[in-house]
């Protein structure tokens, strides 16, 4: 991965652990969880229009053949993966929630073997079944007294596999089109159909507390739009199995970020799951780097 890939790379997912606890405070603020996902990514979508207006910034309509697979692919990054994650927090804490997403990697590198027909190799598949046993810690950790599951932890688990296929399936768009242009277009596709949320809109932002609207803001302007642009970036720049292993940082950002901003503390048993987990990204995306590049091979 060059220097310029790791650095958007990095910026992003510091951005992204922010995004958890942030969640939380609007959702604890007054904003119910449609309205916050309608209000992020309206702010998100309205910048982007903006920065389309600028006579020096060029995003061309896309291509007619390129044009459903944007629509598709926002849909899945961004809509379900933010439903999964906002209803998600309503049950679940920012850190577990955070910790869950970081098993992404670990579902990128099983759709790239599925789908791409890559080949991980011995270590790799014995990253996976490490992977797969943190989630399962971090799940269980989530749970009652009962140990039923948590719906909260089964949507953040659906918007982990969400954005894996999406990290996976936008890289050949990358030939085409430019960072800036890929994130217009997948946050615009994404932001529509929130739009089912806009009863009500105004009177929760109206009755939202101070922190909750500052939150909903803070979370439109940067990991909604600023991230997603210098994630888009660090893809362009590199292999999407060596950028994702990034995310691994990003659970301990929100953990940290929950803890002093909502002093929230994960379980015990969700940290190890959390441990383990990252270990599983590890061996898969740290040992065996001799795959092929990704944008050779997604269609």
């Amino acid at each position: 991965m060059s220097t310029k890939a790791f650095l958007m790379a990095f910026t992003t997912v510091v951005i992204w652990g922010s995004t958890f606890a942030a969640i939380r405070a609007s959702l604890h603020g007054g904003y119910s969880a449609g309205h916050l996902v309608l209000t992020r990514y309206g702010i998100a979508s309205i910048i982007f229009i903006l920065i389309a207006l600028i006579p020096r910034v060029k995003i061309r309509v896309p291509h007619r053949k390129d044009l459903f697979k944007i629509l598709i692919l926002g849909f899945v990054g961004i809509s379900l993966y933010n439903i999964g994650v906002t209803f998600g927090e309503l049950t679940i804490s920012a850190g577990n929630a955070g910790m869950l997403i970081g098993s992404t990697p670990i579902f990128t590198a099983l759709i790239a073997v599925s789908f791409l027909k890559e080949k991980l190799g011995k270590s790799g598949w014995i990253g996976m079944f490490i992977g797969f046993i943190g989630i399962l810690l971090i799940t269980l950790g989530t749970s009652d007294a009962t140990l039923r599951i948590s719906i909260g932890a089964v949507l953040v688990l659906m918007a982990a596999i969400a954005t894996s296929v999406f990290f996976v399936f936008q890289k050949s768009l990358h030939i085409r089109y430019s960072p800036l242009e890929l994130t217009a277009y997948f946050t615009w596709a994404g932001t529509i159909p929130f739009l089912f949320f806009s009863p009500g809109l105004i009177e929760t932002i109206q009755n939202a507390t101070l922190e909750a609207n500052l939150s909903a803001l803070y979370t439109g302007i940067f990991p909604a739009s600023v991230a997603y642009l210098t994630w888009a970036t660090a893809l362009s720049l590199g292999r999407a199995s060596s950028v994702t292993s990034m995310l691994y940082i990003e659970p301990v950002v929100a953990i940290f970020t929950a803890w002093i901003w909502l002093q929230e503390w994960p379980s015990t048993l969700s940290l190890i799951g959390g441990l383990i987990a990252i270990s599983g990204v590890v061996v898969v995306n740290g040992i065996d780097r001799r795959q092929p590049d990704l944008s050779k091979n997604v269609a």
